[in-house]
């Protein structure tokens, strides 16, 4: 039987928590003062702007992996671990597909790729779960105060918005009430699917680093 996590989720995702919270901060104030947009891109989703939390996962899921396996709560199988990230990320690219094949005509299958791309964010957890509940933590940490900004930024200037990407909407919700813009463009892309992208991500590299680590120490697996 699996042991119990031997390090605090908690005091692991801290100080990982404060550097994304104040790299939306600086995210923030760069498209309000109209900074470059090749690093604060003000456009809908913001996507491929360099100061942004979605590049984090990329340091923070390493960053995590290391620091559990270090303290003795790695995988007990590295193989089972790697399998059950691969499925989570076949899950969540599906999810992905049916979401962005329906988008630009919702329907009923638009909601269903949602809570889709949040399973996957649980599977990785089957073969390593200190990880996997660490990453989820972390990723509900990034990504609340970021929904907490964008429904500020939708409501700012009576409802005209910020002018910010956290304000940015497609043109089928341009006019819609700031109730169903919320819903719709913040609460299910941040709640549903970054959630899935941070753990999905994170998750990967996470045990690419870890599998690597632990075949040039040659250390025995501990816990699940």
């Amino acid at each position: 039987m699996a042991e119990e996590s031997k390090v605090s989720i908690a005091s692991l995702i801290l100080v990982p928590a404060l550097i994304t919270l104040a790299v939306t901060i600086l995210r923030l104030e760069g498209e309000l003062h109209h900074w470059s947009a090749v690093g604060f891109n003000r456009a809908a989703g913001g996507g491929g702007a360099l100061v942004g939390i979605s590049w984090l996962p990329i340091i923070f899921g390493p960053y995590f992996a290391l620091k559990l396996a270090g303290a003795g709560d790695g995988p007990a199988k590295m193989g089972k671990a790697v399998a059950y990230v691969l499925l989570g990320l076949v899950v969540f690219i599906l999810g992905g597909f049916l979401l962005f094949s329906t988008f630009s005509h919702p329907s009923n299958l638009t909601l269903i790729a949602f809570p889709v791309m949040l399973i996957a964010a649980v599977i990785p957890r089957i073969g390593w779960r200190s990880l996997g509940n660490t990453l989820i933590a972390y990723a509900f940490a990034a990504r609340i105060p970021v929904l907490i900004v964008m429904y500020l930024a939708m409501r700012g200037n009576g409802g005209a918005g910020w002018g910010t990407h956290y304000d940015a909407v497609a043109p089928m919700f341009a006019q819609a009430p700031l109730a169903t813009k919320f819903f719709n463009e913040a609460f299910l892309p941040q709640m549903f699917m970054w959630i899935g992208y941070t753990v999905i991500l994170g998750s990967l590299l996470g045990v690419v680093v870890a599998a690597a680590a632990r075949r040039r120490s040659g250390a025995a697996p501990i816990a699940a």
